[in-house]
């Protein structure tokens, strides 16, 4: 594999594994180049581009074959494995994630939810206890966590962030409106909502300034 594959190809690996398991829902058993570009609004050119950086997919005349390309995808993007999961912060947005069953499907597995509210302390959701974000540290390091969602406010994430960073987690999802400070070596993806929600006004500003 080619360690110095871009961003931007990476980003789309997981639009390609998600039309592929649809494709694959649908009994759909090869697809060409061209056909997966209508899906994807990639073009063929891209698509073949971006399989090669990870080595020789599909055959000329023949196209993909789907289940073994979606099985590729999934090895890339590391979803052949299981990945201990905590979250902090178990407010509307936490439990709302915490509740999506696709996480669980893809080899993420959320162990706990954290949270310092005396009134959420207790509760479960799916199953999975909240419990006092005091025994973060502890539980992280005692169940191997490998990745930590943060769902707190701004106020607070960065305390949270550092929790996670001292116990020895790899990854960070952060849903905190706040731009996190952690040690290199932690992966930090962030999923910041205005941001996309302020995006999707200035394109509407534009399409109404036509």
């Amino acid at each position: 594999m080619n360690k110095n594959v871009s961003m931007a190809v990476i980003r789309r690996l997981p639009k390609y594994y998600r039309y592929l398991t649809e494709l694959l829902e649908k009994d759909i058993t090869r697809i060409s180049s061209q056909e997966l570009s209508k899906l994807t609004g990639f073009t063929a050119s891209q698509i073949r581009q971006d399989l090669n950086n990870f080595g020789g997919f599909g055959q000329q005349g023949y196209g993909y074959n789907v289940e073994e390309l979606q099985i590729e995808v999934g090895k890339i993007l590391g979803l052949n494995r299981i990945y201990k999961t905590v979250l902090v912060g178990a407010g509307n947005l936490g439990q709302a994630i915490a509740d999506y069953r696709g996480f669980e499907e893809a080899g993420f597995k959320l162990l706990a939810l954290f949270d310092k509210n005396p009134k959420l302390i207790g509760l479960q959701i799916r199953g999975i206890e909240i419990k006092d974000v005091d025994y973060l540290e502890d539980f992280i390091v005692e169940n191997g966590v490998e990745i930590g969602i943060i769902c707190t406010p701004k106020e607070g994430s960065q305390e949270v962030a550092d929790m996670l960073s001292r116990s020895g987690i790899k990854g960070i999802w952060n849903f905190a409106p706040a731009d996190l400070r952690v040690p290199e070596e932690i992966i930090v993806e962030n999923v910041h909502l205005n941001e996309s929600l302020f995006t999707l006004s200035y394109l509407l500003k534009q399409q109404t300034e036509k």
